[in-house]
């Protein structure tokens, strides 16, 4: 076994065991050998390229931009002949503590892919930045809706009716928060500068929702005295699918001397790859097109060196045809059926009787004023969000598990119709206000933060028909005729925060910083529950279940840097994240069975989530600044873990707080360009995070059974043990003006779990028979078998992507093949009625051609 090889695999031991003094020690043998080899230090050299980020070859010349490093804005356009040299490494210059410092200088764990990178890489949304940067996952939960997770931290897949629910990571345009749980933001990446990845908690600086990391989009800005335009146009096709395309432009027009604007529009379409079987037994093809269009428009006024004013405004509305899901069993389309037709779904189809439209119309004001004086900077961000959401899903499934499956009605009831609207309407306002200042061996801010969120969210369950047909009333006081569940919610969450971090230059070698956040914070909800689903009394009552929950605390934060050499960089942290506490939602008690309504329910609110982070790092530049290694090992120990459960039979969800739980890892980045014309970069994760507490429930006759899956040692959901990816870049010049370029990528995503109780016992066999025992009917019965099957477990996979193109001064046309092994990923496992009423997998777009053409001029 190779050195490295011993270092790595001492490195994965002793972050499972997360002993911070022997993991220093281990990252000190780690950077030994650039020590050792260091001749009498030279001038520092410019900051070197992280993994995943551009390398610095000899000859200082520039070319197409490899591997993730963001340059600092050149002042004129690269020529064609400046394009067909190599990679030259500028200092990348980041904001992760909220003031600029290169990317090496930063003492923590922080990627920053630019948007040349990553599309080059094939990524154009959220999930493709993370399957480019270690330790960051997203999962994805259907169109427009992920579970967004750092460094194995995660409590499981949040769903759409669960509005109160918080985030774990938070999500940022520029300075201006954007998170909101599960629908988080897909913002298009053209025109973005980069996309920074901190790693670790950063509640001392951002607060709530930043407990495991943070993501931010950082936009270009507008630019004083500059012309410039850029057009993006593509065109592409699914393997088996339909056709997509892309249409995106910026412009950047400088007004006098003092001012500038900045315009951006894009328009994404989607082609679809999902057909949906019909009841006909007809097919619809491709039913999951769609499209993303949007516009951003920035303004910056600087009458002076001191004072900057950038207002901005975003929109972008994202219109989904369908859902990405596989079924693999459906109570109303199976092979087992012997009284209704017999289907086989294919692995791109499913069962549906109706559309399943998604729209996400997402709208944003801000406000950044910076003003200097003197030594000091003061800087307000005023931010205001409004996001209007419809989803809509085929419930007939669910519907008929119920009214056929439960209750035992006739096939031409629980085959009605049954739309689920999910509607969400949520906006916030926030106000940043910090000052910043920086003397000779101390740099500090101090600030205060003020947030107040709206959520409306309300479903609606219609089934037209039912009532006549059934003989059943199903008129409520707030749920219509025909209506079988209605839900109105309302959430009001009112934030404030105060916090302080300073950096203390002990001597040229050694920093300290320490930081402290304050905060407190009060929801109030009130919540109504009609419909005969949902409610036992109904036409008489109504289920209501108001609530308030407050909370206040610090999340400090303490770091260590210590210079080794000019060349590498020893890092240590220990910091403290922390997540919000919330209100459940009552249960549908009507579809509980007895056990169900004694194992879930009495579960009223949920505690605040704490984490503490003990890290150790060490951050290399190597080869003279051709190359980088980064490494940093790290342990979470874990605090009523917010465990999100599907309630069984009851078709509700529930959170539990699970007293403890674990995340210990290792992180690794390695980028080199060994010559001219090459350069490459792998980046690669590991974390053993699990539960480290049992949760148990005792029925009537005293047995005990373990909750959903929440046994010690269990896995920790959505967040993969290992995960890597590997990218490398040729390029030769291959006419006069003209240089060629091959990028290809290389990503894997190990195994995974959707929710934490899919590590339940028996969990992945559902018994067909289930309604009949309990005093129902079995749908299409008699049935050729009993059981179905199927592995909760979401195997791993492996992706390939491959560019080849050509660029001068002012063209970038390529050729891309995104999944070039056409690798079909289950992504997430998608469940109705506890997996009695349906079984699917939301899966990835399989091998996509496409050309690409970008044009930029002055």
């Amino acid at each position: 076994m190779s050195s490295t090889g011993s270092r790595l695999q001492t490195a994965r031991r002793l972050a499972v065991c997360g002993r911070p003094l022997a993991l220093a020690l281990l990252l000190t043998a780690t950077a030994w050998p650039a020590v050792a080899q260091e001749q009498p230090p030279p001038p520092p050299p410019a900051s070197p390229p992280a993994a995943g980020q551009e390398a610095k070859p000899a000859g200082g010349q520039e070319a197409k931009p490899a591997e993730g490093q963001e340059a600092k804005p050149a002042k004129t356009e690269k020529t064609a002949e400046e394009q067909k040299t190599p990679v030259v490494s500028e200092e990348i210059t980041v904001t992760a503590r909220k003031r600029e410092e290169t990317l090496q200088d930063v003492p923590f764990s922080v990627a920053a892919p630019t948007e040349d990178v990553l599309r080059s890489r094939g990524a154009d949304n959220i999930e493709g930045v993370a399957a480019n940067v270690a330790g960051f996952t997203v999962q994805n939960l259907g169109p427009g809706q992920s579970q967004v997770a750092m460094r194995g931290v995660s409590s499981g897949q949040i769903v759409r009716d669960q509005p109160g629910v918080k985030e774990q990571v938070g999500i940022y345009l520029d300075e201006s928060p954007i998170s909101l749980s599960l629908f988080t933001p897909d913002i298009d990446l053209f025109d973005v500068s980069r996309v920074e990845v901190l790693r670790g908690p950063q509640g001392t600086l951002f607060g709530a929702g930043s407990e495991s990391g943070t993501v931010r989009y950082i936009t270009n800005p507008p630019e004083l005295g500059v012309n410039r335009y850029v057009g993006d146009f593509s065109a592409s096709t699914i393997d088996g699918g339909g056709p997509g395309g892309t249409a995106k432009v910026a412009a950047n027009v400088p007004i006098g001397t003092t001012a500038a604007t900045r315009f951006v529009g894009y328009y994404t379409a989607y082609g679809g790859f999902i057909d949906a079987v019909q009841p006909s037994l007809s097919i619809k093809s491709d039913v999951n097109s769609g499209h993303r269009a949007g516009a951003r428009w920035a303004f910056k006024l600087q009458p002076n060196d001191d004072l900057t004013i950038t207002p901005r405004v975003l929109y972008q509305e994202v219109k989904m045809d369908g859902w990405n899901r596989a079924d693999a069993y459906n109570i109303l389309a199976n092979p087992f059926t012997t009284t209704r037709p017999a289907v086989r779904l294919g692995p791109y189809q499913q069962f549906i009787q109706l559309k399943e439209p998604y729209t996400d119309k997402f709208s944003l004001g801000d406000l950044d004023i910076k003003y200097k004086f003197g030594s000091m900077d003061i800087t307000s961000i005023t931010t205001y969000t409004h996001r209007d959401l419809l989803v809509v899903r085929d419930a007939t499934a669910l519907t008929a598990s119920i009214t056929g499956g439960s209750i035992g009605l006739p096939e031409n009831v629980y085959t009605l119709n049954a739309p689920l609207d999910d509607a969400t309407k949520a906006n916030q306002f926030s106000e940043e206000l910090r000052l910043s200042g920086k003397t000779k061996a101390f740099t500090w801010l101090v600030g205060g933060f003020y947030t107040h969120s709206t959520r409306h969210y309300g479903q609606n369950l219609l089934v037209s028909g039912f009532t006549e047909l059934s003989g059943i009333p199903s008129q409520g006081i707030d749920a219509p005729n025909d209506v079988l569940f209605f839900s109105d919610l309302r959430y009001k969450l009112d934030q404030f925060a105060l916090f302080t971090e300073g950096t203390w230059s002990v001597t040229d070698r050694f920093d300290l910083t320490g930081g402290l956040r304050y905060y407190h914070f009060k929801e109030d909800r009130s919540q109504v529950f009609d419909g005969i689903f949902g409610n036992g009394d109904n036409g008489h009552s109504l289920v209501e279940q108001p609530g308030t929950v407050k909370a206040d605390g610090v999340a400090p934060r303490v770091m260590a840097s210590f210079a080794i050499s000019h060349d590498t960089k020893l890092n240590s942290q220990i910091s403290k994240g922390f997540r919000l506490g919330g209100i459940n939602d009552p249960l549908n008690v009507p579809l509980c069975t007895p056990s169900d309504l004694r194992t879930f329910g009495g579960h009223t609110t949920w505690k605040d989530e704490t984490l503490w982070d003990y890290e150790v790092g060490s951050k290399s530049v190597l080869m003279g600044g051709r190359g980088s290694f980064n490494v940093a090992a790290y342990y979470m120990d874990i605090k009523d873990l917010q465990a999100t459960v599907t309630a069984g039979s009851c078709s509700s969800r529930v959170v539990f707080n699970v007293p403890k739980a674990q995340a210990p890892g290792v992180e690794l980045e390695f980028a080199d360009a060994p010559s001219r014309n090459f350069d490459f970069a792998v980046s690669g994760s590991y974390t053993d995070s699990k539960l480290e507490s049992t949760l148990t429930s005792t029925d009537a006759s005293g047995n005990v059974t373990v909750v959903s899956g929440i046994q010690k040692g269990n896995r920790l959901p959505t967040v993969p043990k290992f995960q890597a990816v590997a990218a490398a870049t040729a390029q030769a010049q291959v006419l006069a003006n003209w240089l060629g370029y091959a990028t290809a990528t290389y990503q894997y995503v190990g195994s995974r779990f959707t929710q934490i109780g899919d590590q339940a016992e028996g969990f992945g066999i559902v018994n067909l028979l289930s309604f009949q025992q309990s005093g129902g009917q079995t749908i299409g019965g008699p049935l050729t078998q009993t059981t179905f099957t199927f592995n909760p477990k979401l195997p791993s996979y492996q992706i390939v992507n491959l560019r080849l193109g050509m660029l001068n001064d002012t063209w970038d046309v390529a050729f891309f093949v995104n999944n070039l092994n056409n690798e079909r990923a289950l992504l997430a496992l998608d469940q109705e009625r506890g997996t009695r009423a349906r079984v699917g997998f939301l899966v990835n777009q399989p091998r996509t051609f496409g050309l690409n053409a970008r044009v930029k001029f002055k």
